[in-house]
């Protein structure tokens, strides 16, 4: 058999089965340590500084990406350039996260020691207890003993896995402690489809709305609606609240004599209408419901701005 024609669909499921009882075994080995680990963070004043060498490293990365995405402050340092001039970056406020499956990395050797040269606090996760990172750090999270996946036991795979779970764990934590919400998150993700999608009614309505009152005459509306270039006019009362709206349907209904009549003869009563706090999504669900091209912005009644589908569509949100 040709190795096009092979099937390695069974080395994945090995592979994946292998990692997922290492997940398994860390869920069950999780105690009270990861609650004080959380609590160090949260009274952290600075930033989380992740390090970690190798593979190690790499999920480092991430978990320090994760970290700064979702309302803790972290960065991730290199413990190579830490030991040439990057130390400078971890101050005592900080809190130092090093992640090593062995817990004797040479190379982190320098920043364990500025921790504790400083008296910076220091959480550990590697997989043997009597390491030297766990002996020296404030706090040791121990990875239960797993299986590898790769079959000779020397690639790192379940240990990885297991250790960028472990971060995930601790951002999400600290996440609902935080009450950190979509619109947080928004905040340190602007770009791209989720930022997009997070995107607020307020950050795509337009502030230049047509809007006539209740005893305008028609022809007069007519002329806003052309002027404006929306197809629709809003109608405000004397209080200056959010009365109705005149779109083409309003007009066909009324052609016969339409340029006789005042606008409160034409128009929708009680549109259908949108906060400015709301989400940019929960507008288009709301036409797409009503089968209906835009909406008015309110707030305390009155209108603050007006938003179209084409305005969603154009800011990725579909």
């Amino acid at each position: 058999m040709t190795s096009s024609t092979t099937d390695y669909s069974g080395i994945a499921k090995r592979v994946i089965g292998i990692e997922a009882a290492g997940l398994a075994a860390l869920a069950d080995s999780l105690d009270g340590e990861f609650s004080r680990a959380v609590a160090m963070i949260l009274e952290t004043r600075g930033r989380v500084i992740v390090s970690g060498m190798g593979k190690s490293g790499h999920i480092g990365r991430k978990i320090a990406a994760t970290l700064a995405s979702t309302g803790t402050p972290a960065q991730f340092v290199h413990p190579a350039e830490a030991s040439h001039g990057d130390l400078g970056m971890v101050t005592r406020d900080d809190l130092a996260l090093v992640l090593s499956n062995s817990g004797e990395t040479p190379e982190l050797a320098d920043l364990i020691a500025h921790t504790r040269r400083f008296g910076i606090p220091l959480i550990g996760v590697a997989s043997r207890p009597d390491s030297t990172l766990l002996r020296q750090a404030d706090l040791a999270l121990v990875l239960p003993a797993a299986e590898e996946a790769c079959g000779t036991g020397v690639v790192p795979t379940t240990s990885t896995t297991m250790t960028l779970a472990l971060g995930d764990a601790l951002a999400v934590a600290l996440m609902e402690h935080r009450e950190f919400t979509a619109e947080h998150f928004r905040t340190f993700h602007p770009g791209g489809k989720l930022g997009a999608r997070l995107s607020k009614v307020s950050d795509l309505m337009h502030r230049e709305m047509p809007l006539v009152g209740l005893e305008t005459p028609m022809p007069e509306a007519l002329l806003v609606m052309s002027q404006k270039g929306f197809g629709v006019v809003g109608v405000t009362d004397e209080a200056g609240r959010l009365a109705g709206i005149v779109t083409d349907g309003d007009l066909r209904r009324h052609m016969e004599g339409l340029l006789d009549h005042k606008v409160a003869e034409v128009m929708t009563a009680n549109p259908r209408t949108i906060a400015p706090g709301q989400l940019a999504e929960a507008a288009v669900a709301q036409m797409n419901e009503r089968k209906i091209t835009c909406l008015f912005v309110v707030e305390d009644e009155k209108p603050v701005g007006f938003l179209q589908i084409h305005d969603c569509l154009r800011a990725g949100i579909v």
